[in-house]
């Protein structure tokens, strides 16, 4: 834990605590939250509240992004309407305690940070809902927007706080997760006009009644376990499918998952959106997906490649691309499997762009393909590179091949953070030459032609470093 991390934990958790102390010497415990005709109903109405609220916490779900997801916030706000700051900050202290905790797969600081970013939200929510003036019974719809405009409060400021942690953590913009969390956040305030009517049939009915609602909240918990499920199966799916690929050359597997890590980590490092990422994901382990339809003898050979040969072997790019089209949920990794082969001058394939007219997580991809394919043992090459010479010739080629600006964050990855850095070469511009064979490739040249009519200077179609002129073979199989 960093200093500034727990500096901030604890800022939080002496305010969240000096609230709920607050509350408890200034406040009285609402009558509503009391079980009616019962011994002690005050008390035992605030445990029920309580126990209500762990038994949703206790169903939290791990979402795509690493937070967590539960449903307990639906029985804080409702013991918020019926008990005020006092019950709902018991019920957020203690009530959000999550098994994980118990079994000390937390650590004792983000125990306090979670029961923290949780309990002061509630008291502050709960101090504003007790202003509105919800006593008349003709006045019900002034008591629903208020609930859920307390929640709406009590979920953003939770939000914020968890977000604040996360930031100083992980070294993310707030921003940025603030506008990952865009989805639980609108699934959560769902669940405030189910708090409310929670509540309401707490006064009317009784306790008992507030148990049907186990079978929405679970419903609801059950649809985020599913999307979390669905969205696992179908990555897994992506990764069998890509390790068939790599596993027709036996020095090829495991390629595609290593392309992705790399990918993933450069994207963070130049903080691209949650979207971008997800595409960076699922596109590593696809780009390579065309070669499934490039033949043994041309993807196994050894020895040089023939012009017809290198065409085929260069068409993979498009073939990927068309055979991912029809599968519409990923249409935003098919830029990034089409063109993670154009180099930044121009004299890559298909399509002969030319830097910034190369989408920038094909320009992230191939610096992370590069790597791999350096680093790694291929039939035409047996002994990898070094990662200090990888290294040196992704500098050598940045602004050639790869995107400075994306060698740059390569550095700061974990990857490159420890390698020694010979730095940029000076004074490079991109080529006349790419800028030509852009325009020719714009004009209507057809991309098999112009894959195939690479220049001799430009040896290797995916890494300059790892070429040998004699033989013209891909450098990241």
């Amino acid at each position: 834990m960093s200093r500034r991390l727990g500096v901030l934990i604890a800022i939080v958790a002496l305010a969240s605590g000096a609230l709920l102390v607050s509350a408890i010497l200034r406040c009285q415990i609402g009558t509503a939250v009391a079980i009616q005709n019962v011994p002690n109903g005050l008390w035992l109405g605030v445990l029920f509240w309580i126990i209500l609220t762990i038994a949703g916490s206790s169903l939290a779900v791990r979402m795509p992004g690493g937070t967590f997801v539960d449903v307990g916030f639906a029985p804080i706000v409702a013991a918020m309407s019926l008990g005020g700051p006092i019950v709902a900050g018991l019920a957020a202290l203690i009530g959000a305690t999550q098994a994980r905790e118990l079994r000390r797969q937390v650590p004792w600081y983000g125990t306090l940070a979670n029961h923290a970013s949780i309990t002061g939200p509630a008291v502050l929510s709960a101090y504003a809902l007790s202003m509105v003036p919800r006593s008349n019974p003709s006045n019900v719809w002034i008591d629903f927007l208020a609930t859920v405009a307390a929640a709406c409060l009590f979920f953003s400021l939770n939000t914020l706080t968890t977000a604040a942690f996360v930031s100083i953590r992980d070294g993310e913009s707030m921003s940025k997760l603030v506008r990952a969390d865009a989805g639980a956040y609108l699934n959560m305030l769902a669940l405030a006009p189910v708090a409310w009517l929670m509540a309401q049939m707490y006064l009317s009915a009784g306790w008992w009644a507030v148990l049907l609602f186990a079978v929405p909240l679970y419903t609801t918990r059950l649809a985020y376990q599913r999307f979390v499920e669905v969205r696992e199966m179908f990555t897994e799916t992506v990764k069998s499918l890509a390790e068939a690929v790599d596993k027709r050359d036996t020095f090829t597997s495991g390629h595609s998952q290593r392309v992705q890590k790399i990918a993933m980590d450069i994207g963070r490092v130049m903080k691209v959106s949650d979207d971008d990422l997800e595409a960076l994901e699922w596109g590593g382990l696809l780009h390579d997906i065309g070669k499934i339809g490039v033949p043994d003898s041309v993807l196994l050979k050894q020895d040089r490649l023939t012009r017809e040969e290198r065409t085929l072997m260069n068409a993979h790019p498009v073939l990927g691309a068309e055979i991912i089209t029809p599968v519409r949920r990923l249409a935003p990794e098919l830029p990034l499997i089409r063109h993670h082969h154009e180099w930044f001058n121009g004299s890559g394939y298909p399509d002969r762009l030319v830097a910034d007219e190369i989408p920038k997580l094909a320009r992230i991809l191939h610096v992370a393909d590069a790597f791999e394919a350096m680093t790694a043992a291929r039939p035409y090459r047996m002994t990898p590179l070094t990662p200090e010479q990888a290294l040196a010739e992704l500098r050598k080629y940045g602004g050639i091949q790869f995107d400075p600006d994306v060698v740059d964050a390569f550095i700061r990855t974990k990857w490159g953070r420890e390698l020694p850095d010979p730095g940029r070469p000076e004074g490079r511009e991109v080529p006349l030459i790419g800028e030509a064979a852009g325009s020719l490739a714009i004009a209507g040249q057809a991309p098999s032609a112009a894959a195939s009519a690479i220049p001799p200077a430009a040896a290797s179609a995916d890494s300059a470093s790892t070429a040998d002129p004699s033989r013209q073979r891909q450098a990241t199989a």
